[in-house]
């Protein structure tokens, strides 16, 4: 049968994202989707859903949910737990990378998403109605999430076919994390509206998350870097992309993320490679991070390093039983001879 979960509470900067709206950049639709892909796709990978499956993007803290309709086999992942306040009264705490089944009645309180991005599946996924190919919230276009605005209680998302025929849930032996280091960048294509000694400034000063930043991008604090002239901090607008590094005038760079804007006139002095873009949704507010200049070879090496080891996570699931449940199959299949006891007075 199929579920519902009910928004109590929205919390902060809590969306609805998938895989985001592929191929729609020259109509001036941002990506938008996860701003972690493989930590998303890890969740859904706890529940045996389509790695592409819709998700809860949890940015902040206070999220509650209801389950209305049930049951919903959820989990989560990140450096997230949550406390579910059962129906009947219990109370239990659902940490990161394990699977759990609610009931109706069940209320769910999120704790805060402790590096800034977190995820919660469900199993079949959310089903929205998609948008442009995606279920993802954009809420600067009033795209999907629920009527392409922000969560307010009383929403209800529907989630998708869920049979409880199996007691038997799914968790991680290890949580799935991102290399650590430098974060790897392309230089350009600008290059040459900076000044000499500004790229290797760029490479060699540690610079700080600001709290400006959201979905659409994050500026960073440090020494301000020099462009050529003045007239060299605006260019004509052209294609910008996720991970892409723009410098104003103020010579303090601006990292764009899911939800950037398909152009932009300020100049580019990097992009962040595919394979450390998911890191930037981590960068809490005052944390520090260095770039470093790689090649495409090495972009395109660290992408398939990073699916293949990926991969080898996955095979870290298993499945439990959790406290308390009983497996009936194997109660009846292996504890009784022949379905029956004899006893002799």
């Amino acid at each position: 049968m199929s579920g519902t979960i009910e928004i109590v509470q929205p919390g902060i900067g809590t969306t609805v994202q998938d895989h985001g709206r592929v191929g729609h950049r020259h109509q001036g639709v941002p990506l938008s989707g996860w701003l972690d892909g493989p930590l998303a796709q890890a969740a859904n990978a706890l529940l045996g859903n389509p790695l592409d499956a819709a998700v809860l993007e949890l940015r902040g803290m206070g999220t509650v949910l209801r389950v209305k309709a049930g049951p919903v086999r959820t989990a989560l992942a990140g450096r997230i737990s949550a406390t579910c306040l059962h129906a009947d009264g219990g109370r239990t705490r659902l940490p990161a990378w394990h699977s759990a089944t609610l009931r109706v009645g069940d209320l769910l309180q999120l704790g805060a998403a402790e590096s800034g991005c977190a995820y919660l599946a469900v199993a079949g996924g959310l089903q929205l109605e998609p948008q442009l190919g995606s279920r993802s919230s954009y809420g600067r276009a009033g795209l999907c999430g629920m009527l392409g605005r922000a969560f307010r209680p009383g929403d209800a998302l529907p989630c998708g076919d869920y049979r409880l025929d199996e007691p038997l849930e799914w968790r991680s032996r290890s949580p799935w994390t991102h290399r650590e280091g430098a974060v790897r960048v392309l230089l350009g294509p600008q290059l040459d509206h900076f000044a000499p000694t500004a790229i290797e400034q760029f490479l060699n000063r540690a610079w700080e998350a600001t709290a400006a930043q959201d979905r659409m991008g994050l500026r960073f604090a440090g020494e301000a870097l020099t462009h050529a002239c003045p007239e060299a901090a605006d260019i004509v607008s052209d294609g910008v992309t996720p991970g892409a590094i723009q410098v104003p005038a103020n010579g303090l760079p601006i990292v764009l993320l899911a939800d950037g804007q398909t152009v932009g006139g300020y100049p580019k002095i990097a992009t962040v490679i595919s394979a450390d873009l998911p890191r930037l949704a981590h960068l809490r507010p005052g944390s520090c991070v260095r770039f470093e200049a790689v090649n495409l070879e090495t972009a395109h090496r660290a992408l398939r390093d990073e699916r293949d080891r990926w991969q080898r996570w996955l095979t870290t699931r298993e499945t439990h039983l959790p406290p308390g449940t009983v497996d009936e199959a194997a109660l009846y299949g292996a504890n009784l001879i022949s379905g029956m006891l004899h006893a002799t007075p």
